[in-house]
C-alpha cells in the first residue's frame, strides 16, 4: 500500500512524546483530519482510543510500541518507515456494540473493539440472565462480571478471566464469565458472530452493576444488548513479521 500523507499522534508518556518529536522531523506529515494512514505512538490502550477517536476518517492505522504490552503495536523503529507503510498487511476490525437501559430508564450506546464488560459495583456479587439470541440461554449467573469479546480482544481482559482465544477470521465471540460463584463450574461459550446477546441484571438496585464498552463505562444498568456491528471496520497495519493473526496464534502456546 502507498500513503501520500501521514499523521502522527502520540501518548501523553514521555517515551511516546520524545518519538512523536523524532518522527516529526524525520518525515513530512499532516494533520489527522487531512492524512490517508494514522501512525499511532504508545501503548495498547492509547491504541484503543485512537481507533475510536479516528472512526469516522475511515483510514488505516499503524501502531508503533511506545508503551508497554504493544500487543496491537508493531515494533519502535525511527527508520524505514514509509518502506513498512507499503509492505504492511491490513487486519479488519469489527466492533461490539452495546446498548444500555440503567434504572433510571436512561438508554446509552457504546463501541467496543476489544471486549463489553458488565461488573458488580459494590461488594455484593452480580446476578445475571443471559440470553443468546432472545433465548435464555441461562436463568442467573452469579459472579463478578461477564463479558462478550472479539477476537482481536481475546487476548485481553477475556484471556486474563481464562476466556478462550479466539482466531482472526473465526466469526466466533467469546462469552466469558469473571470469577463465576454459581454455576461454579461454567467456563463461558463460543458464539457465532452474529449474536445478539442480552444480559438482564436481577435486583439491579440492590446489587448495581456497570457495563463498560473498552473505556465507556455507564453504571447503574438493568439491561445490556451486546452484538458484532459491522457497519464500522477499522483497519489495522502490521509488519508482515508482526502480524496480528501471528500473534494471536503464538499467545495459545505461552506457558
Amino acid at each position: 500500500m502507498k500513503f501520500k500523507s501521514i499523521a502522527f499522534v502520540a501518548a501523553r508518556q514521555k517515551q511516546a512524546q520524545e518519538a512523536l518529536v523524532r518522527m516529526k522531523a524525520r518525515y513530512t506529515h499532516v494533520t489527522p483530519a487531512k492524512a490517508d494512514v494514522i501512525v499511532v505512538l504508545g501503548g495498547d490502550g492509547f491504541m484503543l482510543r485512537s481507533l475510536h477517536k479516528y472512526l469516522d476518517r475511515n483510514v488505516p492505522i499503524y501502531g508503533i510500541n511506545r508503551g508497554s504490552v504493544g500487543f496491537l503495536m508493531n515494533a519502535y523503529k525511527e527508520t524505514g518507515l514509509r518502506q513498512r507503510l507499503e509492505r504492511a498487511q491490513a487486519i479488519t476490525l469489527h466492533p461490539l456494540s452495546m446498548e444500555c437501559i440503567d434504572t433510571r430508564g436512561g438508554r446509552h450506546r457504546a463501541l467496543a473493539i476489544n471486549e463489553v464488560s458488565l461488573l458488580r459495583q459494590t461488594r455484593l456479587a452480580a446476578k445475571v440472565s443471559i440470553k443468546v439470541d432472545d433465548q435464555v440461554r441461562m436463568e442467573e449467573l452469579i459472579c463478578d462480571g461477564v463479558l462478550v469479546s472479539t477476537p482481536a480482544g481475546s487476548t485481553a481482559y477475556n484471556l486474563s478471566a481464562h476466556g478462550p482465544i479466539v482466531p482472526l477470521g473465526a466469526d466466533l465471540l467469546a462469552l466469558t464469565p469473571i470469577s463465576a460463584f454459581r454455576p461454579r463450574q461454567w467456563k463461558g461459550a463460543l458464539l457465532p458472530g452474529g449474536a445478539k446477546v442480552t444480559f438482564d441484571i436481577l435486583n439491579p438496585r440492590e446489587r448495581p452493576v456497570s457495563a463498560v464498552a473498552d473505556d465507556t463505562e455507564v453504571r447503574r444498568v438493568k439491561r445490556v444488548i451486546v452484538r458484532e456491528d459491522r457497519s464500522v471496520a477499522p483497519v489495522l497495519l502490521f509488519d508482515p513479521e508482526h502480524n496480528l493473526e501471528d500473534r494471536i496464534v503464538r499467545e495459545q502456546f505461552l506457558v
